[in-house]
């Protein structure tokens, strides 16, 4: 075997080993101050791997918007996962708008509204941090992937709708940025106008709910026009329009759907991004899953979770 063919023996090799054993890189950053509060962003990168641009996914915790951290333990899989397939992995603070507010309700929607408009404002400030930072961070701007649990799918997916739909709130961003695509884990749109439609077509969407979820409503909580829409009616409005999804129903499971995907669907999640972001394939997919094995509490709902 001649010196070429030993040379790229070991290339194949040792590269992948290489790629997937570098030590991740967290750095955190302020990226905004509100109410007197410093907001910041836990950057998690292998940066001395990847020389192109790197595409973005950024995170929003979880925490029915009165308690979580960006850096919990749970999502470490998640954001050890994509730094190792070489994104700049960015999970970020935001404001907690229902710190010491009771339940919402259709009636008592204010405060959530409040809430949700906040972590917006927050998602919009963490982005444009980045675009401004894009080439210090080796970012690819075009390629920013918003990501989120519970709260934090709502956020990412009232930020997307927010800004396809030409809403005041998102004109802090530049008129030509979108977000490549959107990750909720058990999130929903609130509306005013009904089940959400689009001025131009939303981000690829993955959606996973589970069917039992009490807190965060598979279906819809709605009083005529005004209301909480989930995955489902998303899904379908998606369906209708012909914009690309797809939704991961956990038949019979209720909220813990915003955590274990993180875990247990990292590949599927992945392929989701290969297909519907970066190969910008068109399709529209429809995932029920039953698993017989896992055990769920579907007892949470608005009313004992934030007692």
């Amino acid at each position: 075997m001649n010196r070429l063919k030993l040379s790229l023996l070991f290339i194949a090799l040792f590269i992948p080993f290489l790629l997937f054993s570098t030590e991740i890189k967290k750095e955190s950053r302020v990226f905004a101050v509100k109410d007197n509060q410093e907001l910041k962003m836990d950057i998690y990168s292998i940066d001395s791997v990847f020389t192109a641009k790197q595409p973005c996914l950024m995170f929003v915790f979880g925490g029915g918007f009165k308690e979580g951290t960006r850096d919990a333990e749970l999502y470490e899989d998640y954001f050890d996962y994509f730094a190792n397939k070489g994104f700049k992995v960015v999970s970020i603070d935001y404001r907690l708008g229902m710190k010491g507010q009771k339940a919402p309700t259709i009636f008592n929607n204010k405060p959530l509204q409040i809430a949700i408009a906040m972590a917006v404002s927050d998602i919009y400030s963490a982005t444009n941090y980045l675009l401004q930072h894009a080439n210090a961070l080796n970012i690819d701007p075009s390629q920013i992937i918003i990501s989120g649990s519970s709260a934090g799918a709502m956020t990412v997916l009232q930020a997307d709708y927010e800004k396809r739909d030409h809403r005041e709130s998102a004109k802090v961003l530049p008129n030509d940025f979108q977000y490549a695509g959107v990750i909720a884990f058990a999130g929903s749109i609130f509306s005013k106008e009904g089940t959400p439609s689009y001025d131009l077509r939303p981000a690829p969407t993955l959606f996973f709910h589970g069917s039992g979820d009490k807190l965060v409503p598979y279906t819809q909580t709605r009083f005529f026009k005004l209301g909480v829409f989930g995955s489902k009616p998303l899904a379908k409005r998606f369906k209708e329009q012909g914009y690309p999804y797809t939704l991961y129903t956990m038949e019979s499971i209720g909220h813990d759907v915003s955590e274990y995907p993180m875990k247990d669907f990292l590949p599927e999640i992945e392929q989701f991004i290969q297909d519907f972001v970066f190969d910008k394939k068109q399709w529209m997919l429809d995932i029920n899953l039953k698993d017989k094995l896992r055990k769920s509490d579907t007892s949470t709902n608005p009313g004992n979770y934030y007692d």
